[in-house]
């Protein structure tokens, strides 16, 4: 279900196109794949403008899980819109964070400050 609500609907086969005959039967899947979709648009097209639309479309319909995610993006709804509006994003210093944090695990209970230092410096 996750695969076909998450695929563009050109891409879909015809069994897998069974999702519409599904949908028609379940209100709350058709909900949830109509809002699938809109954030879908909106996060590949950059169109971070359209979040408080979106958040209030969440929050008509009976679907506790996204009221959920709605209620997280609200605490940083500035940030949540410019992440989904700029061409900018902090990937590659979250991938260094990442890594660094990976090699702290590694090292933990087996030597100093010194040789974790040297580790992160000589890493790429």
């Amino acid at each position: 279900m996750t695969k076909w609500m998450l695929s563009r609907p050109e891409s879909l086969t015809e069994t897998e196109q069974l999702l519409t005959a599904v949908l028609s039967n379940c209100l709350e899947l058709d909900a949830l794949n109509r809002h699938v979709r809109f954030f879908a648009q909106m996060l590949t097209g950059r169109q971070g403008e359209r979040l408080p639309q979106w958040l209030d479309a969440v929050r008509r319909d009976d679907l506790p899980s996204l009221h959920a995610l709605a209620a997280g993006i609200d605490h940083d709804r500035d940030a949540v819109i410019a992440g989904l509006t700029l061409p900018w994003n902090s990937g590659v210093v979250e991938g260094h964070v990442n890594r660094i944090k990976m090699l702290k695990r590694q090292m933990f209970g087996r030597a100093g400050f010194s040789l974790l230092r040297k580790r992160v410096l000589l890493a790429t």
